[in-house]
């Protein structure tokens, strides 16, 4: 899984990042797809410079040259940068330099255990997930079942939901449970009226937390 350790070849069921000519595509990493019958086929990922047959990166090491049929790309490791700027937008998303502020000042180190509400795309999670592993623990919120079941999954993909909790829930209506109660280092409420959950942040936080 790509995105819990630095690893040097491509494995299949891998997510890498696809980069040409300043443009960034990522792509999950499977020989063969269903097609809208539900027949199994090639996965061949198709772009601007030609196609890429998806069986022909596995074991490529990471930052090589990869050949499409008219042109050539580059395919790296993910990152929660890289991420954030080619994922499936479910919500509008939080980016690179938000996410460092958001980082600096809950003062999160590896251990922590922070909680999140808005799950949304899962821009943050990931960033949130790469800070506090691999003895801390993230757990995401989100009111949109849908969408929480969908970040779930995502997390689950990129190997990294043993560090993350993501579940369906209003913590403006019911908090975030009372097994969170005084375990939160530090609180992040990415809602459209975040002070509707402060009494619930407090509730969570201990009493060093931010």
């Amino acid at each position: 899984m790509s995105f819990n350790n630095y690893k040097e070849k491509i494995e299949e069921g891998d997510t890498v990042i696809l980069y040409m000519s300043n443009n960034l595509y990522a792509i999950d990493v499977h020989p063969v797809i269903k097609n809208k019958k539900g027949e199994l086929v090639e996965n061949v990922y198709q772009t601007t410079f030609g196609a890429l047959k998806v069986r022909n990166i596995i074991g490529a090491e990471y930052g090589s040259r990869v050949e499409l049929s008219k042109g050539w790309g580059h395919v790296l490791q993910p990152t929660p940068e890289l991420w954030s700027l080619t994922l499936p937008h479910r919500t509008q998303i939080i980016y690179t330099p938000d996410i460092s502020m958001i980082l600096m000042q809950l003062d999160l180190v590896p251990g922590s255990v922070v909680i999140e509400a808005g799950t949304g795309s899962g821009s943050l999670t990931h960033a949130l997930v790469r800070r506090v592993r691999p003895r801390g623990r993230v757990h995401t919120f989100d009111f949109h079942e849908h969408r929480a079941a969908l970040a779930a999954e995502e997390f689950h993909a990129h190997g990294i939901a043993e560090f993350v909790t993501a579940k369906h829930r209003d913590v403006c209506q019911s908090g975030f449970g009372e097994e969170l109660n005084g375990r939160a280092d530090a609180v992040f409420l990415d809602l459209p009226s975040p002070w509707t959950g402060v009494a619930h942040a407090v509730a969570a936080l201990k009493d060093t937390g931010q």
